[in-house]
């Protein structure tokens, strides 16, 4: 199977924000009340990147997200804690190579996704979020904020920001 073939199958739509592909599988009906409002208790996504689309630019959320890999390559993520300190993990299948099948990235906490090298062309991943997904709660990184809180480790980050956007 292809990239493509994952995309229509699932009716993936090009992230507007974030690189990859995106469709939102659940909105629970569900809510509760957060110092932001009120908000879905849960939200479900499928995340996928590809070969042509294999970067998940530098973001923030203010919610708790659990991602789950599901078929293809596996995906790097480097991760930043509201301290600056750095790490990587790689949510796939290589368990026996310290791979993980979720990941739990929790609210607050800065994260990029790569596609890492291999046979295929893509990795696709779902994510759980809770309290549930908000636009108005997930920050896209700028160079400018990044070089700001993290001047130590800017470097190693600055290929994860990304360069124009526009953001609701």
């Amino acid at each position: 199977m292809i990239h493509n073939d994952i995309i229509a199958l699932l009716s993936l739509e090009p992230h507007p924000y974030e690189g990859g592909y995106f469709r939102r599988t659940y909105e629970s009906d569900l809510s509760c009340n957060t110092k932001n409002g009120s908000r879905m208790l849960l939200t479900s996504i499928y995340f996928l990147l590809t070969k042509d689309s294999p970067i998940g630019c530098l973001c923030r959320n203010k919610s708790d997200i659990i991602h789950y890999h599901h078929i293809g390559a596996s995906i790097k993520y480097t991760i930043v804690s509201p301290e600056g300190v750095l790490s990587e993990k790689i949510l796939g299948p290589h368990l026996a190579d310290g791979e993980t099948l979720q990941l739990l990235v929790p609210g607050g906490w800065w994260k990029a996704s790569r596609l890492c090298p291999g046979d295929c062309d893509y990795g696709l991943i779902s994510e759980a979020v809770s309290p549930g997904f908000e636009y108005a709660d997930n920050d896209i990184a700028t160079e400018e904020q990044i070089q700001q809180l993290f001047p130590d480790i800017h470097p190693m980050l600055a290929e994860y920001i990304k360069r124009s956007s526009t953001y609701p």
